[in-house]
């Protein structure tokens, strides 16, 4: 029997509707689909009723099926000759370990394919009104995880504070006061505006914002919790009028193409 294929596939921050074309189609004619705990549960309505569903998601603090396990999942399935969508949050690429299940299929001589999503690091903000370059308030941008691989350095945040542009930290809201701690500790003022967004995209989208200073009490009061992302900087500011509603849009028919 002839191998299958892979293709690691992006699903976006949230909302279902921006997920790509391509994306899409691969959802539509997968014969498994191995997905995330974050997944819209509408992009897994659009999978065949004959699919094989397989979920592998992952809680802060619980991982149910190790990363490992995951990546010779990915293997055996597409060994058994199957077409397989490996569905994650955002952009595979962007601390999904997508890059570690790409390199296992590769030993293993597993055809695959990588179709980028829109990373909740860019679009999750975009959707609070949050833009993460201005050519007043940031040239730049700086996409930080909070949290690393156990056994490694913690992150230098005196050095993170000296940045210019804007810092999006993903992972990091159960370290969200020692963050904004050390980032004034480091430099940065206290008055740097900074803000929350928990369910970036989806209906229940949630934002805190206020400084370095305030912000881990504005979140406490509003009762955010991960995940969620934080973002440092003065664009922060410009969501006082760039805040929008989003339309919410059901899923296009796209006419399916024939994976190769």
């Amino acid at each position: 029997m002839n191998n299958g294929k892979v293709w690691l596939v992006g699903a976006g921050p949230g909302d279902a509707a921006l997920i790509t074309v391509k994306g899409l189609n691969c959802i539509r004619q997968a014969q498994a689909l191995v997905y995330d705990r974050l997944v819209n549960p509408e992009l897994l309505q659009e999978a065949p009723s004959d699919c094989e569903m397989i979920n592998v998601g992952k809680n802060p603090d619980h991982h149910p099926v190790p990363q490992p396990e995951i990546n010779q999942l990915l293997v055996d399935c597409a060994r058994r000759g199957l077409n397989v969508v490996r569905l994650k949050g955002g952009d595979p690429y962007v601390f999904g370990r997508g890059a570690e299940e790409a390199e296992a299929l590769a030993q293993a001589e597993i055809p695959f394919e990588v179709i980028p999503g829109i990373s909740s690091s860019i679009g999750g903000l975009a959707y609070a009104g949050i833009p993460v370059t201005h050519r007043d308030y940031a040239s730049g941008f700086h996409v930080i995880t909070g949290h690393l691989r156990q056994g490694n350095q913690p992150q230098d945040w005196a050095t993170l504070a000296k940045l210019e542009g804007t810092l999006v930290i993903l992972m990091g809201m159960t370290q969200l006061e020692a963050i904004c701690q050390q980032l004034i500790a480091g430099g940065k003022p206290a008055s740097t505006p900074a803000a929350v967004v928990m369910h970036a995209s989806h209906q229940q989208q949630q934002i805190a914002a206020g400084t370095l200073a305030t912000l881990v009490e504005q979140v406490a009061a509003q009762g955010l919790t991960a995940p969620a992302l934080i973002v440092v900087g003065n664009v922060v500011d410009l969501r006082k009028r760039l805040t929008f509603i989003p339309q919410r849009q059901p899923l296009a028919v796209i006419p399916a193409r024939v994976l190769s």
